[in-house]
């Protein structure tokens, strides 16, 4: 249930910085480097939940789909 809603929570701050790109994007017209640090968040974010879950799976926390 834990795992669960850890996994959950890392998806929900994928999705918030990958909007948080967007809007840096269209807010700074490119100047800045804000949405370059939000779409890197991102990408580190998405690393983090994919070992996550590979780990999860080593260790027979998640079931192997048939």
């Amino acid at each position: 249930m834990v795992f669960k809603l850890v996994v959950i929570g890392v998806l929900l701050a994928i999705v918030g910085s990958l909007f948080s790109g967007l809007f840096f994007l269209y807010r700074d017209r490119g100047q800045g480097t804000r949405a370059v640090r939000a779409l890197t968040v991102r990408i580190g974010l998405s690393i983090v939940l994919f070992l996550l879950l590979l780990g999860a799976f080593r260790l027979g926390w998640l079931p192997a789909l048939r």
